[in-house]
């Protein structure tokens, strides 16, 4: 957790222009309330953008369990994305189905370690949601 941490911290210091990048992709800054404790968590997680559609990828590097933010987006769905300067507010939803295998195309060119996320996952079907403008949700400040 130390790791990202400082690297959230170094996003937002610079305003997106370090900390930025996970293996040379970009990644964002995903902003949740906490399943059980309402508490504002940030994670970075990989920019995945489609249209003003942003997609979140719940692999958690190929691990048998989803990582605790893909939670704190089912229970809480209005969300906040920092993408270097620009912040967002959006609204989180799980895809299933064909939708599902659509944005696992867009996911799987801006990531190529996805594919092999999921076949280290097991028997565990890696989330994918997808994160839309909202403009009836309430902000999430830092």
């Amino acid at each position: 957790m130390d790791r990202v941490r400082a690297q959230v911290d170094r996003y937002e210091e610079t305003g997106g222009r370090e900390g930025g990048t996970l293996d040379g992709r970009p990644v964002i800054i995903l902003t949740t309330r906490g399943a059980r404790t309402g508490r504002l968590r940030k994670n970075p997680v990989m920019r995945i953008r489609n249209g003003g559609t942003y997609v979140a990828v719940a692999s958690n590097g190929g691990a048998t369990t989803n990582p605790s933010w893909y939670y704190n987006l089912l229970a809480h769905p209005e969300v906040s994305v920092q993408d270097g300067t620009s912040t967002h507010r959006l609204r989180a939803r799980e895809v299933h189905g064909a939708e599902k295998r659509r944005w696992w195309t867009v996911a799987d060119a801006a990531w190529p370690h996805f594919a092999q996320f999921r076949a280290e996952a097991g028997t565990r079907e890696i989330p994918v949601l997808v994160l839309e403008p909202s403009s009836t949700d309430p902000i999430i400040a830092p």
